[in-house]
């Protein structure tokens, strides 16, 4: 709820685009910031999709899980007991763990430190997490770059979506933000690729279906770097000229960025009217549909299988 207002800020406008005063045009900036936030999602889906391979990789139980392999080669071992391990559960599952006690700390990190500075917090966890695993000489490293990708999902999935919504064009909002789910499901078919030409290496196969991920997470964390924080959250942060100079960037130097930066200003100023009580507020009549939907969306998104 943390810069729901900013986040929403010239939204009334959208519709009316140019005629607003406000930029409709996709530059450069706008097209680098909005696919280095939304490869979060890439890695995101890549980490969440790789471990259906690798444990059932011969060269990964192999190393960790013995057991697990002698049970797999054992043609009278019941299907549905082989994989009945709480070690590697905890591997598994540690990843997800981490990621919902993240989310609950990195929204009010987002909002004090930045959009960009969040995504730079969790492709930094991204990049140190992949390292750990793919050098993992014991199931105590696998746990703990587990958990920290778990931290940085945590961190990027509230930062990276937000991020789009903030620094698109109006016009162009549903669009750039759908990158992020896009990107998502690209990490997911690029880890049963890898996962496949994986499992045909013997002994460290498994090191280079989690060791890929190094690769995208270093660079966003170099890219992220580079890309210009959102006008509405250096707003929120009371940087108004810092903000001033971001939109003009993002919305090129012949763009008059005054009307949209009076809106953000307006927006960020109902937002801090409105910071206590959101949660008492969200449970009101009026927000009973919002409210409904938040839940019911993402419950039927897992339920149904779509992701897992």
């Amino acid at each position: 709820m943390a810069g729901r207002g900013a986040v929403a800020a010239a939204e009334d406008a959208a519709g009316a685009g140019v005629a607003s005063g406000y930029s409709s045009e996709i530059t450069f900036t706008v097209v680098m910031s909005c696919l280095m936030a939304a490869s979060g999602g890439l890695i995101f889906g890549y980490d969440i999709s790789i471990t259906g391979g690798l444990t059932q990789m011969q060269s990964f139980l192999e190393a960790f899980f013995p057991d697990i392999w002698a049970k797999m080669n054992n043609a009278e071992q019941d299907a549905y007991c082989i994989f009945d391990s709480q070690v590697l559960t905890t591997f598994v599952s540690s990843l997800y763990l981490a990621g919902v006690f993240a989310c609950l700390i990195a929204g009010h990190v987002t909002r004090k430190v930045g959009r960009r500075n969040s995504m730079l917090i969790g492709a930094s966890l991204f990049f140190v997490g992949a390292i750990l695993n793919c050098a993992a000489v014991n199931i105590a490293m696998l746990v703990v770059g587990r958990v920290l990708l778990g931290f940085a999902v945590g961190f990027t999935n509230q930062s990276a979506p937000v991020y789009l919504a903030e620094i698109a064009p109006a016009r162009w909002r549903g669009a750039f933000t759908s990158i992020f789910h896009f990107f998502l499901n690209v990490g997911m078919f690029v880890a049963d690729l890898v996962n496949y030409r994986a499992n045909t290496i013997p002994v460290w196969g498994w090191r280079l279906s989690l060791g890929v991920a190094i690769t995208p997470a270093a660079v966003i964390l170099v890219g992220a770097a580079f890309i210009p924080d959102t006008p509405n959250s250096l707003v929120l942060r009371g940087k108004l000229e810092e903000a001033r100079a971001s939109l003009r960037r993002i919305r090129g130097d012949a763009a008059n960025v005054e009307v949209e930066l009076k809106d953000i200003v307006r927006a960020a100023e109902e937002d801090r009217q409105h910071q206590s009580g959101a949660f008492r507020r969200i449970v009101r009549r009026e927000y009973r549909p919002h409210l409904v939907m938040a839940i019911a969306v993402p419950g039927f998104f897992e339920l149904t299988g779509m992701i897992g």
